[in-house]
């Protein structure tokens, strides 16, 4: 990559690190740390130096009119405009050259490893990009519509430290609301791992009060403090197969069941064309309907899953699950009459 394109990444980088309200006043060092993981996968100075960060602070400040200041009392570096953000001003040709090299690098990734899970995103900043010469052309909605997702990214501030917190084994506390209470409570966690749903950010964790492992929506936090304690006892949570038998983000001790339902010819189609889980096998074809089956815990997420397909579906199996969707349609019935 040119210098020019690895300059505009780190300008975007570095104007992330100082607009983070959770970790703010980074330092130098912080700085360049977080450059050079972002473009070299490592933090070892080998590729980015101190003089590096300083030379591209000056850039920032003579090119974007940011409002860079260092703070003595705190140590680092923050905006005395705290409504700036780069993001804000338009993206010059460099900007454009940098956004698409990096999205032509991460589709060659996009079937590796890790990033197999987010192929799909990776698709659409790919087709974004190459659509329209200038990614940030607003006229292209005109004619192309990506599909969008609104009240989104609160909490999202929150993973750098999360991610951290997990590599490090570094307690964390931050204040919980409850959708169920109403109420916010002080947690306490060691946090194992990021999951995202329907594109909100979960922390599975493990709760020094509670002693068990915990699921908490990044939504619902508030005043997050990343602490200097480690939590080193060892904790019986593997990350690979803790949702293996989950629909959503519900997973706990319970022993995955076998479902058994009937869907009618369309809604067939769109069930073999996403499946509700990995488990899911086609086992009978009928005139009017067909037969799945799924190996999952019975979950809310599950229930609601089965609810969005209306009268398209009907639950065999088991019994308990079978009951419960059938009580669901009788509220219904008796609130539309």
């Amino acid at each position: 990559m040119s210098r020019i394109k690895n300059a505009q990444i780190r300008y975007r980088i570095i104007d992330r690190l100082i607009r983070n309200q959770y970790n703010p006043f980074p330092t130098k060092e912080d700085l360049r740390r977080a450059c050079e993981e972002a473009l070299y996968g490592s933090d070892s100075g080998a590729d980015i130096c101190d003089s590096t960060i300083e030379k591209d602070l000056f850039a920032m400040r003579m090119d974007f009119d940011a409002p860079i200041k260092y703070s003595k009392r705190d140590k680092g570096y923050y905006y005395e405009d705290e409504d700036f953000s780069i993001d804000k001003i338009p993206l010059s040709q460099d900007d454009i050259d940098a956004i698409k090299f990096a999205s032509n690098t991460l589709m060659q990734f996009r079937d590796v490893g890790i990033f197999k899970q987010f192929g799909f995103a990776i698709d659409k900043i790919f087709d974004r990009v190459h659509i329209s010469s200038n990614p940030t052309d607003a006229n292209v909605e005109n004619y192309v519509q990506f599909e969008t997702v609104h009240d989104t990214g609160k909490g999202n501030e929150m993973l750098p430290d999360f991610l951290k917190a997990i590599q490090e084994k570094q307690v964390v506390s931050f204040l919980y609301t409850s959708y169920v209470s109403e109420k916010t409570k002080p947690r306490r966690v060691l946090p194992l791992l990021l999951k995202e749903y329907r594109n909100r950010w979960y922390l599975i964790c493990f709760s020094l009060d509670k002693e068990k492992v915990m699921t908490f929506g990044l939504d619902r936090m508030a005043n997050l403090q990343v602490t200097e304690d480690t939590y080193l006892q060892k904790i019986e949570f593997d990350a690979e197969n803790y949702f293996k038998n989950s629909i959503g983000i519900t997973a706990n001790d319970s022993l995955p069941e076998k479902v058994i339902f009937k869907v009618d010819k369309i809604g067939s189609k769109y069930l073999e064309s996403q499946p509700l889980h990995a488990s899911q096998k086609l086992i009978k074809e009928g005139k009017s309907r067909n037969t799945f089956s799924l190996k999952v815990i019975v979950s809310e997420e599950l229930k609601r899953t089965v609810l969005s397909y209306g009268s398209q579906i009907e639950v065999v199996k088991p019994k308990e699950l079978r009951e419960e969707i059938k009580i669901k349609v009788l509220e219904m019935h008796e609130i539309y009459g």
